[in-house]
């Protein structure tokens, strides 16, 4: 997210700005109204509210952390890795309890913080046996 008043670019979800401290708000590009955090389309011309690119490639390379470089490592140098394979797999499926009523009640980026670290919790496991997410 760009500051207005520095241009600093900001990642997403940010509340002030990392370089001049001032407050960021969404505007909608096409007329300047100030948008809610959730808004897909605004609500004074009805343009569509889009991700930037530069938002979208910091997302990429977060996931991509969940990966110890070891294990990526070792599955880029095999051969299987560029033809393919069939294997058995094991899949883990993990539920949070009340979980939607917890995110109502939380900021979300508090919210995003907490399933972040119960994400790396399992992660850390799947990995200990070399699996990988």
């Amino acid at each position: 997210m760009r500051c207005t008043t520095c241009q600093y670019e900001n990642d997403l979800g940010t509340k002030f700005c990392g370089e001049c401290g001032n407050k960021l708000a969404r505007v909608c590009s096409a007329c300047g109204v100030e948008l809610k955090p959730t808004t897909k389309f605004c609500p004074e011309c009805g343009a569509s509210i889009a991700v930037t690119a530069t938002a979208v490639e910091r997302l990429v390379r977060h996931v991509e952390n969940y990966t110890p470089k070891h294990l990526a490592d070792k599955i880029l140098q095999s051969k299987s890795a560029l033809e393919g394979e069939r294997k058995q797999v094991t899949v883990l499926f993990a539920d949070v309890k009340g979980s939607m009523e917890l995110a109502e009640q939380l900021d979300p980026e508090q919210w995003h913080h907490i399933l972040d670290r119960f994400f790396q919790i399992l992660s850390d496991g799947v990995h200990r046996f070399e699996g990988t997410v």
